[in-house]
């Protein structure tokens, strides 16, 4: 919520009647009973300050007769002019079902820069066709009053919008009322076809796609939208509106509510990436990431039990949004509902990097392998880049010294890789001096870390410290080495010639490539890939924080808690008549 610079502010005459909110460049959704009827219409964007109001015109309205219990009560807005704002992003509206908290941002007299309002359905029954019920979250807080009407419904968890607010209760101290959800809105207005995802479609690949179209669109990437639908379609898929489409976003919004096949929608997003992606990286600029980290830990309280915190890193600094003790069978879970937390934290359009800190002895865990959430069984690593690191590297000293040669790579164009082959040759203080003089971007082993084989030394890369680590989880099996044909050797060699010209800052990138390639070909040697990347410039030192993992000795004695994002109610300020 805090990055959604789409809702809107209608006024008439310089004063405030209700709010709407912005779903494409230049048109605005509000109720009819807010804006029909007016003279000289404006729209402003609070959470943008300080730009000017836009005139605006209703062009499209349902059939509202003018009473507070007749239906179609939604006006459609066209901007005089569009603005460079990303429009909502939608969904169905039975994702806002159960219990799950809802959020309405509007202007009740006196909160001229607005208000929040927490609510939750009251179930998926539509009150005369039209409507669903709205109560608050809870005995107190902002009510739904004048000034509402016409706001965004939408969830906490995703930011999406499921509804628009159109009445409350009316009663003094009832904390009731209701909206129209999206597939209502839909039928009183055509125009929203295709901008309201289908049911049961994959919120991550939604998060994913519109990240990539807002990306495009923010550095202005020249291509064809028909062209670029046309070239994901399948065969049994939508031919693309006779007229075309008028910009990416409605190409997009094609592609999540009028195609029936999910993989379209994964194509579309893959192209449009590919097209983003510049043809040589910058040697003055890396890129600049928004990192989610999950810190897993160990506790005191048994062998069951994984200590789970979660931050996400904007504006320079990190933002804790959930943390929780679990035990193992409820951890992913548990990591899914924290990234979910922390996407409402990042920068809207921004690189979007997953980093879990862990333990040394789990940094094999497959955690690409986990899927992105309950409702979507997508691997993680294929839908965003996901790197690990060693807590170790958490340390001041470390992370002191990692900085310094991270400060040295900025000029890098390619990732020069240390190889050290399947048995381990030389001893790990030759490395440590090949790490520190020879300047390498990556440590490249043959064989997964582990104490029988490469231990020694990959503390020593660790320490050393290497900037990146890579290894396969497909590596060389034989502890001593092996001769001709190693499957260890064979990484290395792939590896070297795929990252040779890469920027070390585009490493996790270049990973979640190869992870989406390897998934759809049979023996790809970058199957199983892991990449522990730690560049300490994307993240706030730990010790600066309070907020770091304390010990398990600690962490026994602290009776769990779960800390999640949570949109703050207006102070109960006195309003303005």
């Amino acid at each position: 919520m805090s990055g959604a610079e789409w809702h809107a502010r209608v006024e008439c005459a310089g004063k405030v009647i209700g709010s709407g909110f912005l779903v494409a460049p230049g048109t605005v959704l509000t109720c009819a009973h807010v804006a029909l009827d007016r003279d000289t219409l404006t729209v402003s964007f609070p959470q943008r300050p300080g730009s000017p109001a836009v005139p605006a015109r209703v062009v499209a309205h349902g059939d509202w007769a003018g009473g507070p219990a007749d239906p179609g009560d939604l006006a459609v807005l066209e901007l005089a002019e569009e603005v460079t704002i990303a429009p909502a992003a939608l969904a169905p509206a039975d994702t806002a079902h159960g219990d799950r908290k809802l959020v309405a941002y509007g202007f009740p007299a006196g909160w001229d820069e607005g208000a929040l309002a927490e609510y939750r359905t009251t179930g998926p029954v539509l009150v005369g066709g039209e409507w669903i019920q709205l109560e608050a979250w809870s005995g107190y807080g902002q009510p739904l009053v004048a000034g509402f009407s016409g706001a965004a419904v939408t969830l906490v968890e995703t930011g999406e919008v499921v509804g628009m607010v159109t009445a409350a209760a009316g009663a003094k101290g009832i904390l009731s009322g209701r909206m129209m959800p999206t597939d209502v809105i839909e039928r009183h207005w055509p125009g929203l076809a295709g901008l309201v995802p289908a049911p049961g479609s994959a919120p991550a690949a939604r998060r994913r796609l519109r990240a990539l179209v807002e990306r495009a669109v923010r550095t202005g990437l020249d291509c064809d939208p028909v062209r670029l639908y046309t070239d994901a379609a399948g065969d049994l898929d939508p031919l693309p509106p006779a007229e075309g489409f008028d910009s990416l976003w409605s190409a997009a919004w094609f592609v999540q509510g009028e195609v029936d096949d999910p993989d379209t929608a994964t194509r579309f997003a893959n192209r449009l990436e590919a097209l983003l992606a510049p043809p040589a990286v910058s040697r003055s600029k890396a890129p600049v990431w928004a990192p989610i980290l999950i810190e897993l830990a160990r506790t005191g309280a048994g062998e069951d039990l994984v200590r789970v915190e979660v931050s996400a890193y904007s504006g320079g600094r990190r933002h804790p949004v959930a943390s929780d003790t679990v035990p193992h069978t409820r951890l992913r879970a548990c990591v899914q509902d924290g990234i979910e937390a922390a996407f409402l934290r990042l920068t809207p359009g921004a690189d979007e990097l997953i980093a879990f800190a862990l333990p040394r002895d789990w940094l094999d865990w497959p955690v690409e392998r986990w899927e992105s959430d309950a409702e979507d069984d997508t691997p993680l690593g294929l839908a965003l880049p996901v790197v690990v690191t060693d807590h170790i590297r958490r340390r001041a000293r470390t992370r002191h010294a990692l900085t310094r040669a991270w400060n040295r790579l900025d000029s890098r164009t390619g990732a020069r890789v240390h190889r050290v082959a399947c048995g381990c040759p030389g001893k790990p203080s030759e490395l440590r001096l090949a790490l520190l003089e020879s300047d390498p971007c990556l440590a490249g082993f043959a064989a997964a870390p582990d104490p029988a084989r490469a231990g020694e030394h990959f503390k020593t890369s660790l320490t050393a410290p290497a900037p990146a680590i890579v290894w396969s989880r497909r590596g060389c099996g034989e502890p001593d080495g092996c001769e001709d044909g190693c499957p260890g050797t064979a990484f290395l060699d792939e590896l070297d010639a795929h990252v040779s010209h890469v920027s070390p800052a585009e490493l996790p990138r270049t990973v979640l490539t190869l992870r989406r390639t390897a998934e759809t070909e049979d023996g790809h040697w970058a199957r199983d890939i892991q990449l522990l990347w730690d560049d300490p410039r994307c993240f706030t030192d730990p010790h600066e924080e309070a907020t770091h993992l304390r010990s398990p000795v600690a962490q026994a004695t602290t009776r769990p808690t779960v800390h999640h994002a949570r949109l703050a109610a207006p102070d109960n300020r006195s309003t303005v008549a």
